[in-house]
């Protein structure tokens, strides 16, 4: 049986993975949670861990796979950075059904996105990419862009990644987007508006926030899912 907190927790991270296709900082998590210090975050982990609720992948930064949600998530209020969801999975070790585990859909590759140093804006199509049809979750166009840098590791996104991405020019604030910087440059970040400036965050200390007046960015896209191969 799962304390509220743990309840919480688990709420607010597979809701931010239904959301942006990739777990929460621990920051983030910290303060969806009203805890004073990341350590409270840590213990909340290891307990859902031991309990068989999520895994922790090895050799990635903040790196969380949910594996089961108990029935009773359903009830759950969202937290206060995550109004809008409402989970529905529920509590079950019965394996998934062999038509879900071989739905792909082929999305185009439109080259490269970079999370770190703007590099040139996304190109033509280079190939396509089988993807579960699951990433898909919503109505609309989806592509995908191959990563290149370290500037969103804290979000769960590395280098060589490949991304999954629903054509939107609309986002709010909290949002991973692809963001074209001033018609040229191809960026991979999460989104701010203040006014009529756009701030443009990493998920890396070793990166600063770019502001930018809102005439000077367009949004392409948003995140909905992550490929990664060993």
């Amino acid at each position: 049986m799962l304390t509220r907190k743990q309840l919480e927790l688990l709420s607010f991270i597979n809701g931010r993975m239904q959301r942006d296709g990739v777990p929460p900082s621990f920051d983030e998590m910290k303060e969806a949670l009203d805890l004073r210090s990341k350590s409270g975050i840590h213990r909340l982990i290891t307990a859902l861990e031991e309990r068989g609720f999520i895994r922790r992948l090895a050799h990635r930064a903040r790196a969380i796979e949910i594996v089961k949600l108990p029935e009773s998530i359903e009830q759950m209020p969202a937290t206060k950075t995550d109004r809008d969801f409402s989970p529905h999975a529920v509590e079950s070790d019965a394996p998934m059904p062999a038509a879900a585990q071989v739905h792909a859909v082929e999305l185009p590759v439109r080259g490269r996105i970079a999370a770190g140093v703007p590099i040139e804006a996304i190109s033509d199509v280079s190939h396509n990419v089988a993807i579960p049809g699951q990433m898909l979750s919503g109505q609309g166009d989806y592509y995908a862009l191959e990563v290149r840098g370290d500037s969103m590791t804290e979000a769960g996104i590395n280098d060589g990644d490949v991304v999954v991405i629903r054509e939107t020019s609309a986002a709010e604030n909290g949002d991973i987007v692809v963001a074209v910087v001033e018609g040229y440059e191809a960026t991979l970040k999460r989104f701010r508006r203040t006014g009529q400036s756009i701030a443009l965050e990493a998920a890396n200390p070793a990166y600063e926030t770019r502001t930018f007046r809102a005439d000077q960015i367009e949004v392409q896209g948003k995140l909905t899912g992550l490929i990664r191969t060993y």
